[in-house]
């Protein structure tokens, strides 16, 4: 994706960090590789982390939430908090005129996604939602190649997301696997093939979905399934879990009658145009990392949205990702939920 590199002569424009998890840490490493960007600051009540934190990238480590929002050098704040917090963060954030950066889900519910674009509009600042893998180059190919009817008529596509989550990893945390507070396979770890499926494939028409709890011992579905039809006709299956041992790469992958196209996370593994093998990357399955350890996700992707966050409130570039897009993958999973 050709996206508008900042001018180093342009004043640096100020980021802050909210929450210094496993995201947070991804944010500080795409900010600091940013042109025309610096991280002033983090802010978690948990003073040990973030006093680790900001000893760590040298930035300040804020008494509270207040006084991050009442420094008038910031120009930007991450929300890296956990999902059930992004909501009254973000508007907070909007409303005290600060731009905000708000990681995956946007919200927990698509009410709650409506008011933060409410604030967004009614205080004139930017609001993105992190949604990085569309900035993969190779989406980017996908995308084109579905614009020139390369694929020939679409009729299938399948979204496989089949990660892997351990025990602790739930009963290490007082939110996670709680229905409204996490959302369960889809609105936590399915999220970003949701938003993905969506942005390649168009609009949905109709959705059901059957979800379960079948092996951990929370309260949200940690398996799912969907069938998709899309505006545009093609049908499609979704699946995703966390039960999956020992996790999987996420694949996407959509079928025409002149080819089709298989994605391994954010890279193209398959291709076939017209009877030829345009791409076959396929030796053995290899487990990915982050299928079963999200603390693996690298910043690059984040760094390309962010660079587009930053030249949009600069007035250099349009904002590919605001919140009505970031709102999509909500609805659809709501959509999914709501018809088992």
């Amino acid at each position: 994706m050709d996206l508008t590199m900042i001018k180093s002569n342009k004043h640096p424009l100020t980021f802050a960090i909210l929450g210094c998890g496993v995201a947070a840490t991804i944010h500080a490493d795409a900010i600091n590789q940013l042109e025309g960007a610096a991280l002033k600051g983090v802010f978690d009540p948990n003073i040990s982390s973030r006093e680790t934190f900001s000893q760590k990238y040298n930035i300040i480590s804020y008494n509270s939430f207040n006084e991050l929002l009442n420094d008038g050098e910031v120009d930007i704040v991450c929300v890296c908090t956990p999902s059930f917090l992004h909501t009254e963060n973000a508007i907070n954030i909007l409303n005290s005129g600060k731009h905000a950066v708000v990681e995956k889900p946007m919200a927990m519910s698509s009410d709650d996604a409506d008011a933060i674009i409410k604030a967004s509009h009614d205080n004139g600042k930017l609001v993105t939602v992190i949604s990085q893998i569309r900035f993969s180059p190779d989406v980017e190919r996908i995308k084109k190649l579905l614009s020139e009817n390369a694929f020939g008529k679409i009729s299938l596509c399948s979204l496989s997301m089949n990660y892997y989550r351990t025990p602790e990893y739930y009963s290490g945390s007082n939110w996670r696997g709680s229905l409204t507070l996490d959302g369960g396979t889809l609105m936590n770890q399915g999220i970003h093939g949701i938003d993905l499926i969506e942005y390649i494939l168009g609009p949905v028409k109709d959705v059901k979905g059957k979800t379960a709890t079948l092996v951990h011992n929370i309260e949200a579905p940690d398996t799912a399934v969907a069938i998709v039809e899309f505006e545009s006709g093609v049908l499609g299956v979704i699946e995703s879990s966390t039960c999956a041992y020992p996790g999987f790469s996420r694949r996407l992958k959509i079928q025409g009658d002149k080819g089709y196209v298989v994605l391994k996370e954010n890279n193209i593994e398959k291709l076939m145009l017209g009877g030829e093998k345009i791409i076959d990357r396929v030796n053995s399955e290899q487990i990915v990392k982050t299928a079963n350890d999200p603390t693996k996700i690298l910043c690059g992707l984040h760094l390309l949205q962010l660079q587009n966050f930053v030249g949009a409130i600069r007035g250099d570039e349009p904002l590919l990702v605001d919140g009505i897009e970031g709102r999509k993958a909500i609805k659809m999973i709501e959509k999914i939920y709501s018809n088992t």
